[in-house]
């Protein structure tokens, strides 16, 4: 019984800080700013498959939200809209005018997008 309660305690105590290190990693992100091989946006959308899901990295700008987490994006030459991940934070706000690298995974289909992981600003 009392291996039990001693589990239990220390497993209260140490479950915080646990958690802590777990988030100090997930933001500890590698910025690479060598060359990335990207996808244009005009290859993906002719990518029309229902399960064509693959990992893409895109350049160009967030033209416009349109919802809390889904943005227009387009790499100058076309569009596609893309759905943020909850996680990604960023140091300081976005406009129309900054250009960005996404790194993400593009979905198929009648309504195309990618769901974006990571954003790197150019």
């Amino acid at each position: 019984m009392k291996k039990i309660v001693l589990a239990t305690a220390l497993s209260l105590i140490f479950a915080p800080a646990l958690v802590m290190a777990k988030d100090n990693c997930a933001q500890q992100m590698i910025e690479y700013k060598g060359p990335v091989d990207t996808t244009t946006v005009a290859s993906l959308l002719q990518d029309t498959k229902v399960f064509g899901e693959r990992d893409v990295a895109v350049e160009g700008v967030l033209i416009r939200q349109i919802a809390h987490d889904t943005f227009i994006f387009s790499d100058g030459n076309d569009e596609i809209e893309v759905e943020l991940d909850d996680g990604i934070v960023l140091s300081k706000p976005l406009d129309n005018q900054t250009r960005v690298r996404l790194f993400g995974e593009y979905e198929g289909g009648s309504e195309p997008e990618i769901e974006v992981k990571h954003i790197q600003v150019l």
